[in-house]
C-alpha cells in the first residue's frame, strides 16, 4: 500500500467513525434530535438539496463571491509580491503599513464594509479579497527568496535585463509558492463567503441558507446539510487546486514524492 493510499484510507476511516458516532449518539438518545439530528437524516436532507433549484442558486451565488474575491486577490497580490520581493527600497517602504493591516480579521471589518457597501456580492468580494492577498502576497515575496541565484546571475552575465531575469527565472520559480498561496487563500475566500452571508441574514447563497434555517422550528438538520455542503465544496476546491499543484510543478519536491508514491 503506498502512503496517499494509506493516508485516504485512514481519511475514509476516520469519516465513518465520526459519522457512526453521531448516529449512534442520537439514536441513543444521548443528545435530543433537536440538537443533534442522525447524521443519516442529515446526509439525507443534503443529497436532497441537491435537487433543490433555489439552493443550487444561492450555492452558485457564494461560488461567484469566491471566484471573484480570489481572482481580484490573486491580481492584486502577485505583482505587488513580485515588486515588494524585487526592489528592497519599496519593501522598506511599505513593510510598517503591510505590518499592521495583516493582523486586522476579515470578519471583524464586516460591519464596517457592511454599512460602506451594503448587504451583498460587493460587500463579500471586498472582505475575500482583501483576506485572500496576505497568503497569496507572502507566498510570493517567500518565493523570490527562494530562486535560483546562480540561474538569475547566469542570465544577468549573458546581458539580460531585470525583466528579463524576473520573467525567465524568478516568475517561473516562484509560481509554485503563488500556487499554494491561492490554495490557502481559496479555502478562506470559501469560509468567508460563507460567514459573510450567515452575518447578513437576507439575500441569497450558502451562508443565507444556513442563518434562514437556524431561525425556523426544528431548523438543525438543515443548517448541518448546509455545512455539509460547505465542507464538501471545501474538498473539492482543495483537491482540484492539489490536482493542478501536481500537474504544473511535479519537480517540486513534495510533488515528486507524491508522484513517485503514486
Amino acid at each position: 500500500m503506498t502512503e496517499r493510499q494509506e493516508r485516504l484510507l485512514l481519511g475514509g476511516l476516520g469519516v465513518v467513525l465520526a459519522f457512526g458516532g453521531c448516529e449512534a449518539v442520537s439514536r441513543a438518545g444521548i443528545v435530543s434530535r433537536t440538537y443533534l439530528p442522525p447524521a443519516s437524516d442529515v446526509l439525507g436532507r443534503a443529497v436532497e438539496l441537491a435537487g433543490d433549484g433555489v439552493f443550487l442558486d444561492g450555492v452558485g451565488a457564494t461560488l461567484r463571491a469566491w471566484g471573484l474575491g480570489l481572482a481580484l486577490a490573486t491580481a492584486v497580490a502577485v505583482p505587488l509580491g513580485l515588486l515588494l520581493g524585487s526592489v528592497p527600497v519599496v519593501d522598506a517602504a511599505v513593510r510598517a503599513i503591510v505590518e499592521f493591516l495583516r493582523p486586522l480579521p476579515s470578519v471583524a471589518l464586516i460591519p464596517l464594509v457592511s454599512l460602506l457597501l451594503g448587504s451583498g456580492t460587493g460587500t463579500e468580494v471586498a472582505l475575500i479579497t482583501y483576506a485572500c492577498v496576505w497568503p497569496i502576497l507572502f507566498n510570493t515575496v517567500h518565493g523570490l527568496g527562494e530562486t535560483d541565484p546562480l540561474a538569475k546571475d547566469t542570465l544577468r552575465a549573458f546581458g539580460f535585463g531585470r525583466l528579463s531575469v524576473l520573467l525567465r527565472v524568478e516568475l517561473p520559480g516562484t509560481a509554485p509558492f503563488i500556487a499554494a498561496g491561492i490554495r490557502i487563500s481559496a479555502a478562506v475566500a470559501l469560509i468567508l463567503a460563507v460567514a459573510t452571508e450567515l452575518l447578513a441574514g437576507f439575500g441569497e447563497g450558502l451562508g443565507i441558507f444556513i442563518a434562514q434555517a437556524g431561525l425556523a422550528t426544528d431548523g438543525t438538520r438543515d443548517v448541518l446539510a448546509g455545512v455539509v455542503w460547505a465542507g464538501a465544496l471545501g474538498l473539492v476546491i482543495n483537491g482540484a487546486l492539489v490536482w493542478g499543484e501536481r500537474r504544473l510543478f511535479p519537480w517540486t519536491p513534495g510533488h515528486r514524492t507524491a508522484g513517485g508514491a503514486a
